[in-house]
């Protein structure tokens, strides 16, 4: 996934191992969030996706 600032918003992106990138409508990041709290914010929406290998969201950057 990836976060991009566009228009004073955060918009949220599934990439996929092709290049193709598409919209995730149903999670909204409000506006107001600083980027150093993206990961944190991602993490509790996500943790049900956690696994051994990936326990957490992080910053790829």
């Amino acid at each position: 996934m990836s976060v991009h600032r566009r228009n004073n918003e955060w918009l949220l992106f599934i990439e996929s191992d092709v290049g193709i990138r598409s919209r995730v409508y149903d999670v909204i990041i409000p506006a107001e969030m600083e980027v150093t709290n993206l990961a944190t914010y991602l993490d509790d929406i996500y943790h049900e996706y956690s696994s051994d290998k990936h326990p957490k969201v992080i910053a790829l950057n």
